[in-house]
């Protein structure tokens, strides 16, 4: 299938991150122009999504370079395994979590979606995780749920307009997934296969889907969902 992704201009944000990397591959793979975004980067640009004004400088310099934005993949968040588990309620930690994940996709969209409202296209993914359905950690299910309610917000906001936002929340993510689904617990997916999904919801050919929150992995074996 043609995604019709070719000369496209996408901003992936972490794009030197695990899931990042295979984004911005599978992008380029498909003929678009994919600029790994992150702190360090090396191929890309450098863009600190906590700061305001660099989120704000760094959609001027794709514009001023490019002349236009399709495309912004936000896959920017501290990995899970540097949260404290011993802190995983403690209202400091979980406020820097939200602030680093939720809140850095929220700034980066908002910068976003007016350059794509006013082309009259553009797609936003942000990746969030399958924590958000369960409870057990609060840092991880409300950083991740906070992800999920600012992109539904912001899809609400932009209907019709012929830009979509949506989220995609992995499991666990390994190079190598296990098929086996344990109860309680969501299936395993690779940084490519997120990559595929991700590639998809910001062609053309996804613009029916928008608001949508979609699990990357089987979905928490027994739990339901509506």
């Amino acid at each position: 299938m043609d995604l019709e992704l070719r000369d496209r201009v996408a901003l992936v944000v972490g794009g030197t991150g695990f899931i990042g990397r295979a984004v911005v591959a599978r992008l380029r793979a498909e003929g678009a122009l994919a600029i790994a975004a992150s702190r360090h980067v090396e191929d890309g640009m450098v863009l600190d999504a906590g700061d305001p004004n660099a989120v704000r400088e760094a959609l001027d310099h794709v514009l001023e370079q490019y002349g236009r934005l399709d495309v912004l993949v936000v896959a920017a968040a501290p990995s899970a395994q540097t949260l404290d588990a011993s802190r995983n309620a403690d209202p400091d930690q979980v406020l820097s979590a939200v602030e680093a994940k939720a809140m850095s996709f929220l700034r980066l969209a908002n910068a976003a979606l007016p350059i794509m409202t006013g082309a009259g296209y553009g797609r936003i993914v942000g990746v969030s995780g399958q924590n958000a359905y369960l409870t057990g950690n609060v840092t991880g299910s409300v950083r991740n749920a906070a992800l999920i309610v600012a992109a539904k917000n912001l899809a609400d906001s932009v209907a019709g307009s012929g830009v979509t936002v949506n989220t995609v929340n992995p499991g666990t993510v390994s190079a190598s997934p296990s098929s086996d689904v344990a109860p309680g617990r969501g299936g395993e997916s690779s940084p490519e296969q997120i990559a595929d999904l991700i590639a998809f919801l910001v062609s053309p050919r996804a613009g029916a889907i928008s608001g949508e929150s979609i699990a990357v992995g089987h979905r928490v074996r027994g739990v339901v969902a509506l």
